[in-house]
């Protein structure tokens, strides 16, 4: 009797095994037939679920006999649904393809952490603005980056000029010198030339921007304590594109950019130009400029070589040139007396080259060479003082990239360097320094499951003038279910002390002097930061995402720029730390033709200097953006934005009011062009209102910290071309 119970439970067992079956799919995109990395694949109604590895391959097991409804689901694609019955005749791998959405972003590769992973499927957390929503924000400011990066939770622009416009960007609060800009991965906007940055790059030749949050030092080197963000160009493809935007504005600005790509046989090329016009704006009637007086000429060709499937290069270079004039508004006019006599100039010349090269040894391996040469030349002047210098600084850097099904290798050296000379004064309080910085660096992406991957990196870099980092660094992405992943992140980073920063930038560099090398020490930095991703289509219709982001940073010995008992001001460096803690969290609901986004954060930002400690300076401790989106596909787009902020600390000791911003955009579509029209701070809302931006005189004014917007409501709108 024993033995027939045994006997049965076995067959019992044997019968449940052979009732679990595997399916085999590559998923590819529909339109172009490329793999799709990253894609969500699920059983419904289970637990079983997995995602598509870096050859577009996924493996489900244990599924029950049975009719079994498959589900595959990735951004900016429509999901595909498959009834599939159980056991199959064949287990032969299906391919699977999906449709683009095409309102939502195409497959995106994320080029920052230099591997051929998309943002779905990459440990390190990054966000990108790229495809449609690129678009709608260049609509808004077709002149320059300031506002597609402002309008992002967990970034402020800053403005550090009251009558030139002048911008920096902060993350997570910390000031604009801890945040990289590079482009391409080139840096090309570091010290002197990142003061006027934001405000002198257009969008239109962007295919992406790039944002990671938290210390990204291991590809990049020092400087990204805060953040990275990285502009990706667009790059030539089969068919042309040939596109021109033509904006103008109420405060009689304008805009006219241009931009051509194609890739022949053997060569490819890029052209991007634009012209920018601004009139001095002054809409408070206080006789200042909110928007100054610039014209701004901006040039950038790329040539594209492709001397096989395997090997190409590319050369490029950059050249912009502005001149902007800021302040009383008679002076701009030609009226300037004894009383109107109030300025701000900046003459700007800005020339970078790049070159680049790439080679693909085998399906798992690639090389890459990278150089760049920079030349900015700035001079600003006020009445009785004037700052000027030229920077040059050049970067080349090698790397190779190992890829197998499991794991990624990617490992390099640089050499970057960094020189700044001061015009027209004594050599003795000259803020110039001469930096060169060799760095290796090695970062490895493992998975050792399909829910599970490990980033870790590792930099060395080597300071001339301030010695030795070794900067370690590890992220970890799991993915929990198919609805549901998380990450988790941290590291070390470091910033080279120059005398470039907002403060300094805010006094046009009057009376500052130079570092002291020999007694001063790097800025060092070490952060973390942990995010929830959840996403789920409520019904057919209607789709949520939740992204919440927990972040710290502590930035030790900060530099500090004080006013001295001789009238000049000093960088010190006092016992202490800042840090920075708080939340981001993004809502998203899209229903049939409406798209709502939701944004909060929340940015405690504090200085602790011989045991006390105060509040940071310039952060908007909380901040919602509110985004409703309405768009039928290739016909009509219309977005509802409303954007708060709360009260900011001011350098003077008082408090800065909070404030709401609005904002309306509409554009109609055809085939070959659109029209689009913006109402920019529908609620006039300006610091002017608040009180007055500046003490003493018109004719000698002391500005006060800038927290709110000057130039108030603004209409722009115009016509965009795409042959």
């Amino acid at each position: 009797m024993k033995k027939n119970i045994l006997l049965f439970a076995i067959l019992c067992n044997i019968t449940a095994l052979f009732a679990q079956n595997s399916f085999k799919a590559t998923v590819k995109n529909k339109e172009t037939n490329q793999i799709l990395i990253g894609v969500t694949a699920a059983v419904k109604d289970s637990n079983i679920g997995g995602i598509t590895d870096a050859s577009g391959n996924i493996e489900l097991t244990n599924i029950p006999d049975g009719q079994q409804t498959l589900i595959f689901t990735y951004v900016g694609y429509e999901p595909y649904v498959g009834v599939i019955d159980f056991p199959r005749k064949s287990n032969d791998a299906l391919i699977i393809f999906l449709e683009s959405e095409g309102e939502e972003l195409d497959d995106v590769v994320i080029t920052s952490t230099r591997s051929s992973r998309t943002f779905a499927n990459n440990a390190t957390r990054i966000e990108t603005i790229a495809g449609e929503e690129l678009d709608e924000k260049g609509n808004m400011k077709p002149g320059d980056i300031r506002m597609l990066l402002n309008e992002s939770t967990g970034i402020q622009t800053q403005q550090t000029s009251a009558t030139s416009y002048n911008s920096s960007i902060r993350i997570q609060g910390l000031d604009g010198k801890y945040t990289q800009i590079i482009r391409d991965g080139y840096p090309l906007y570091s010290g002197f030339s990142g003061g006027l940055s934001l405000m002198q790059i257009a969008p239109l030749d962007l295919k992406q921007v790039e944002v990671i949050k938290g210390a990204s030092s291991t590809l990049y080197g020092g400087g990204a304590i805060a953040g990275l963000v990285n502009l990706v160009s667009k790059t030539p493809t089969e068919e042309r594109e040939l596109s021109f935007i033509l904006n103008g504005t109420s405060a009689l600005g304008l805009d006219a950019s241009g931009f051509y790509s194609q890739k022949f046989d053997k060569v490819g090329t890029t052209v991007f130009a634009s012209y920018n016009l601004g009139t001095p704006y002054d809409p408070a009637d206080i006789g200042l400029t909110a928007i100054p007086k610039f014209n701004r000429f901006t040039v950038n060709p790329k040539l594209y070589l492709y001397f096989n499937d395997k090997s190409t290069l590319n050369i490029g270079f950059n050249s912009t040139v502005e001149s902007r004039t800021g302040g009383d508004i008679e002076y701009i006019k030609g009226n300037g007396d004894d009383v109107h006599s109030y300025f701000e100039k900046n003459n700007t010349n800005r020339f970078s080259t790049q070159l680049g090269f790439d080679h693909i040894i085998n399906e798992q391996s690639k090389f890459t060479f990278k150089n760049s040469f920079s030349f900015y030349d700035r001079d600003i002047s006020i009445p009785d003082y004037s700052f000027s210098g030229k920077q040059l600084s050049s970067f080349v850097e090698a790397d190779y990239n190992y890829n197998t099904d499991k794991t990624e290798w990617i490992g390099g050296l640089n050499l970057w360097t960094d020189q700044f000379t001061q015009d027209k004064i004594a050599t003795t309080n000259a803020v110039d320094y001469k930096y060169t910085t060799v760095g290796a660096f090695i970062q490895n992406t493992w998975n050792p499951s399909d829910k599970l991957a490990i980033e870790t990196g590792l930099r060395a870099d080597y300071q001339n003038e301030y010695g030795f980092f070794l900067l370690p660094r590890i992220s970890a992405l799991l993915q929990i279910t198919p609805k549901l992943s998380t990450r988790l992140g941290g590291g070390l980073g470091y910033k080279t002390p120059t005398v470039f920063t907002e403060d300094a930038e805010r006094i046009q560099f009057q009376n500052v002097l130079p570092i002291a090398t020999a007694s001063t020490d790097a800025e060092k930095s070490i952060g973390a930061n942990f995010d929830i991703n959840y996403k789920t289509h409520l019904t057919d219709q209607l789709s949520l995402s939740i992204n919440s982001l927990l972040f710290y940073t502590i930035v030790n010995d900060p530099l500090v720029l004080v006013a001295n008992s001789s009238n000049n001001y000093e960088f010190q460096q006092p016992e202490g730390y800042i840090d920075t803690k708080g939340i981001e969290t993004n809502i998203k609901f899209s229903y049939q033709d409406f798209k709502l986004f939701i944004g909060y954060t929340l940015a405690d930002v504090n200085e602790h200097y011989d045991g006390t400690s105060s509040t940071y300076p310039l952060v908007a401790k909380h901040r919602l953006n509110n985004v409703l989106m309405y768009e039928i596909e290739d016909k009509l787009k219309i977005g509802l934005e409303a954007y708060y902020f709360s009260p900011q600390k001011l350098n003077d000791g008082t408090t800065g009011q909070q404030y709401w911003l609005g904002g309306l955009m509409i554009e109609k579509l055809w085939e070959h062009c659109s029209i689009f029209i913006n109402f920019e701070n529908l609620t006039d809302t300006r610091q002017t209102k608040f009180g007055s931006i500046y003490t003493g005189t018109i004719t000698d004014p002391t500005f006060k910290d800038i927290f709110a917007p000057v130039d108030g409501f603004v209409i722009n709108g115009g016509l965009k071309i795409k042959l």
